[in-house]
């Protein structure tokens, strides 16, 4: 299993538009390539299940998580219900900062093939890096990918 955790900055946008942006999954196939379909299957005040197909490399990546919303704390928790990988949960938080704002996006991600995780996963996460960075970038114009435990993608960082 690994972890990704990145963070961007929005200038001029504040941290509460960022989350309300982020947290209206059914507009992301409008505002950016890379997510093709997002289906909202149930709904309540503070929780979704949510349907998605995201590009990823040479194909797609389809999964159905349960989403949780936290407008208090300007955050979404997201746990993987099934789908094309063993394992993909994580949070996005959005916080004020100077000149905007920022979003903290964290996940792990288990491929579940044990032998082909030391090769594929890294790729993977690159991938999911640069996935995060377009959908952010898609959703709320300027972004700047600031900090990330992984190298990125060229062509990726804003």
């Amino acid at each position: 299993m690994r972890t990704i955790s990145l963070r961007l900055h929005v200038p001029g946008t504040s941290a509460s538009d960022v989350y309300a942006t982020l947290a209206d999954f059914e507009r992301y196939p409008t505002l950016c390539e890379a997510v093709q379909k997002v289906a909202i299957t149930e709904r309540s005040e503070r929780r979704t299940v949510s349907q998605w197909e995201v590009k990823f490399r040479a194909g797609l990546l389809c999964w159905t998580e349960e989403d949780t919303f936290d407008p208090g704390a300007l955050t979404i928790a997201f746990h993987q219900l099934e789908g094309d990988v063993a394992v993909f949960d994580g949070t996005w938080r959005c916080v004020d900062a100077a000149q905007g704002s920022e979003v903290l996006f964290s996940a792990d991600l288990d491929l579940g093939i044990p032998s082909l995780a030391d090769a594929l996963e890294p790729i993977a996460a690159r991938t999911l890096i640069a996935n995060i960075v377009s959908i952010v970038h898609g959703l709320v114009g300027g972004a700047e990918l600031v900090a990330s435990d992984m190298e990125v993608p060229a062509g990726s960082a804003s």
